[in-house]
């Protein structure tokens, strides 16, 4: 009896640590494969300088206000300022001849522009626009420099966003070919629901043209897609807000793409 109770254990062991496996798997696959696992924490930069740090900074940096559609920076421009989102919403975007390539969306707050932290780095590689009404901080490049020089929680923090940032670009990127449409309207809906809005019902700031442009493909698949979702109970749009009724299942049509 002891020996089948001993049989029976270890059993049940090899079988949980199949599972974990299996799941630790599948976890890593949705890592790899969707570019919402990342950036779901606000930071807050000021905390971790000290008062003479804090003073140099603020002397450094003006806030400004955007309208809705306003250029923040363009691709091409001499990098000289770190931005800082504190309300509203931002796309960044290469340009092409004909169309543009959206690279992420920030919310606040967080910080744009830290490729040209970069030494050899004089100008912007990519644009930067706002969806909706927004509120920025415009910070010296050289402020910033300096501090980081002087404060190694800060430059680890900067660090660490800058590699947040390429881990969700390359999410994007993997979103965008490797997947069809479905998949990719799935990954950027639930992008907006967990990295941008952090809510399953969240407003509709972005036109049919936006998600066009963040999914890859024309506004009539879009609308399309936006219908069969709807029809099939994934989502509801009313108010000028969508929300998303069946997470899980929307996870698994991103997740299978």
């Amino acid at each position: 009896m002891i020996y089948i109770n001993d049989f029976i254990a270890n059993l049940r062991l090899i079988l949980n640590t199949n599972l974990n496996e299996e799941k630790n798997m599948i976890d890593s696959q949705k890592i790899t494969r969707s570019s919402c696992v990342f950036g779901l924490d606000e930071f807050d930069y000021m905390s971790l300088l000290n008062q003479e740090e804090a003073e140099l900074i603020k002397s450094r940096m003006v806030d400004v206000k955007f309208r809705k559609g306003e250029i923040v920076f363009k691709q091409g421009s001499f990098a000289n300022n770190i931005v800082v989102l504190n309300e509203g919403l931002i796309k960044t975007y290469i340009e092409g001849s004909n169309e543009r390539l959206v690279l992420q969306i920030f919310s606040p707050v967080k910080m744009l522009g830290l490729s040209a932290l970069l030494e050899n780095s004089h100008v912007r590689h990519h644009s930067a626009q706002v969806y909706v009404d927004s509120k920025i901080s415009l910070i010296e490049i050289s402020a910033i420099r300096q501090v980081m020089a002087s404060n190694a929680s800060f430059s680890n923090l900067l660090v660490s966003m800058l590699a947040e940032q390429l881990i969700i670009t390359s999410g994007r990127f993997y979103c965008l070919t490797m997947k069809q449409t479905y998949g990719r309207m799935a990954d950027v809906l639930l992008c907006l629901a967990t990295r941008v809005y952090k809510s399953n019902r969240f407003p509709l700031h972005l036109t049919r043209r936006d998600f066009s442009e963040l999914s890859g493909m024309t506004i009539e698949s879009v609308s399309r897609i936006f219908t069969k979702f709807k029809n099939d109970g994934l989502i509801r749009i009313e108010d000028d807000f969508l929300e998303i009724l069946d997470p899980e299942k929307m996870e698994m049509i991103s997740f299978k793409g």
